[in-house]
C-alpha cells in the first residue's frame, strides 16, 4: 500500500475517536471563557475607571514587552491561516459540517479565535500601541501566507501543532508572569488563561501523535525526524512591519522575547525532550532502518542542541518598531 494511502487509513482511524478529543480536550461554548469575562464591561458605569486602571498600569510595562505582546497577538490573529492550513491535510474532509476531523478544526478554531480578540482589546484600551501598525502587520501576516514545512501530510503537521501549541503556552504564561510582577493584574489574568487553553490543545495533539506511533511508528518516527532536521519554524515566521519585506520583523521580535526570557533557545530544546520522553521514542522497537536512525537522531539532538546553544548570545539592541513609541508613549 502507497505510503499516503497508510496515512489516510491511519488517520480515519484515529478519527473514530474525534467526539472523545472533542469532550476530554475542548470546553462546550456555554461553559467556556469569553474575551468581554476578562476585559471592562462598557455596559457598567464604571467602566472609564476600569480603562483608567488598564491605562495606568500599563505604564510599569517596558518596551521589550510590548513587543512581544504585539506579536503575540499577531500572531494569535492570524488565524485563518491555521485553520485554511489544517483543513488541507490529507485525510480531512471539510465539506460535511460535522465531520470527523473537520469538526475537530472547527471546534479547536472556535477557541484559538477568542486569544487574539482578548489581547487585541486590551491593546487598544492601554493606548501603549500604534494599533493602526499592528492591523497593517497582521494583515501583512495573513495576506503572504504560511509555509511550516509539512505539506498536507497529517504526520508532520500534528508533530508540528504537538510543539507549537507547547511553545504559545509557555510564551503566554511567561508574559503573565512577568504582568503580574509588575502589578498588572488584569493582563496577568489574560495571559494566564489563554496560556491554559494552549496547554489543554498541546495535550490533544501530542496525543493524536502518541496513538499514530501505535499503528505507524516507522513512518511517525520519520516525519518527526524531518520536522526537527528542519527546525520548527514560529507561525509569525513571515511577520513584518508595514513598509518592509516578508520576515523582517521576526528576527528582532524573537529576540526581544529571549531577552525577557519568555522564549528562549532552552525552552525549544526542553519541548523536544519532553515529547522525545511523553512518546517514549527510546522504547519503540521493530522500526525500518532508516527509522531507528530517525530514533537515535531524535535521542541525541537536545544534547546536540544544548551545546550549540551555549554558544550563542542573544543580540541586546532593541529594534524600534512603528508598533510601540521608543518610550512606550505614543
Amino acid at each position: 500500500m502507497a505510503l499516503s494511502n497508510i496515512r489516510l487509513e491511519v488517520m480515519k482511524t484515529v478519527e473514530k475517536q474525534v467526539d472523545s478529543f472533542v469532550d476530554k480536550y475542548l470546553i462546550p461554548i456555554e461553559d467556556i471563557w469569553q474575551p468581554t469575562d476578562l476585559l471592562p464591561n462598557l455596559q457598567s458605569e464604571n467602566y472609564i475607571d476600569e480603562i483608567k486602571q488598564i491605562r495606568e498600569e500599563s505604564k510599569e510595562l517596558g518596551y521589550d514587552f510590548w513587543v512581544v505582546l504585539v506579536a503575540d497577538m499577531v500572531t494569535e490573529e492570524a488565524l485563518p491561516t491555521y485553520e485554511s492550513w489544517l483543513m488541507d491535510m490529507e485525510g480531512v474532509q471539510q465539506h460535511g459540517r460535522q465531520d470527523g476531523w473537520s469538526k475537530w478544526i472547527r471546534h479547536w478554531t472556535g477557541e484559538e479565535n477568542r486569544h487574539g480578540d482578548t489581547l487585541n482589546k486590551y491593546l487598544y484600551l492601554s493606548g501603549r500601541v500604534d494599533m493602526r501598525e499592528i492591523e497593517k502587520t497582521t494583515q501583512y501576516l495573513i495576506s503572504d501566507g504560511f509555509d511550516i514545512g509539512t505539506g498536507r501530510d497529517p504526520y508532520r503537521n500534528f508533530i508540528y501543532t504537538s510543539f507549537q501549541e507547547l511553545a504559545t503556552n509557555i510564551s503566554h504564561k511567561r508574559v503573565g508572569q512577568l504582568a503580574k510582577n509588575k502589578g498588572n493584574k488584569m493582563l496577568a489574568k489574560m495571559c494566564n488563561v489563554i496560556a491554559g487553553d494552549e496547554m489543554r490543545h498541546h495535550l490533544a495533539y501530542r496525543e493524536f501523535v502518541n496513538i499514530i506511533f501505535e499503528h505507524d511508528p516507522s513512518e511517525m518516527m520519520l516525519a518527526f525526524q524531518d520536522m526537527m532536521k528542519k527546525k520548527i519554524v514560529m507561525p509569525a515566521q513571515f511577520i513584518r512591519e508595514s513598509g518592509e519585506g516578508i520576515a523582517t520583523a521576526f528576527e528582532n521580535f524573537s529576540n526581544a522575547a529571549q531577552r525577557l526570557g519568555v522564549y528562549t533557545t532552552y525552552d525549544y530544546i526542553d519541548i523536544l525532550s519532553k515529547l522525545n520522553e511523553y512518546w517514549q521514542i527510546d522504547k519503540f522497537t521493530s522500526l525500518t532502518d532508516d527509522a531507528e536512525k530517525a530514533r537515535d537522531y531524535l535521542m541525541a539532538l537536545p544534547d546536540r542542541m544544548t551545546r550549540i546553544a551555549s554558544r550563542i548570545a542573544v543580540p541586546q539592541d532593541q529594534h524600534q518598531f512603528k508598533w510601540v513609541a521608543a518610550n512606550g508613549v505614543l
